[in-house]
């Protein structure tokens, strides 16, 4: 059973270009610490709006575990909008 992972969360304009590097290499210490290569999006309609896709993750605990030091590391709770967190979402095949 693989597992997809979906964070999202607001990120002001003033912080987009700020916010995107740290995202950047974030992702790269994800893939580096856990084999998982994510994808970053932002909404069609709203660029405030973005999200972080992990797919086929095999082991869940690694990749969040990675995720939580690595978002404190890179201080990307901190560049997103007052009162926005990172929310996620986790599905599986059936």
């Amino acid at each position: 059973m693989t597992l997809c992972y979906y964070v999202y969360y607001k990120v002001p304009r003033e912080n987009a270009e700020r916010a995107r590097g740290a995202v950047e290499l974030l992702q790269r210490d994800v893939a580096a610490a856990t084999g998982v290569h994510g994808r970053l999006l932002r909404r069609r309609d709203d660029e405030t709006t973005w999200m972080e896709i992990y797919e086929d993750v095999a082991d869940g605990a690694r990749l969040e575990q990675a995720l939580d030091q690595l978002v404190q590391r890179h201080g990307v709770a901190a560049l997103l909008s007052p009162g926005s967190a990172r929310r996620q979402e986790v599905f599986r095949d059936f």
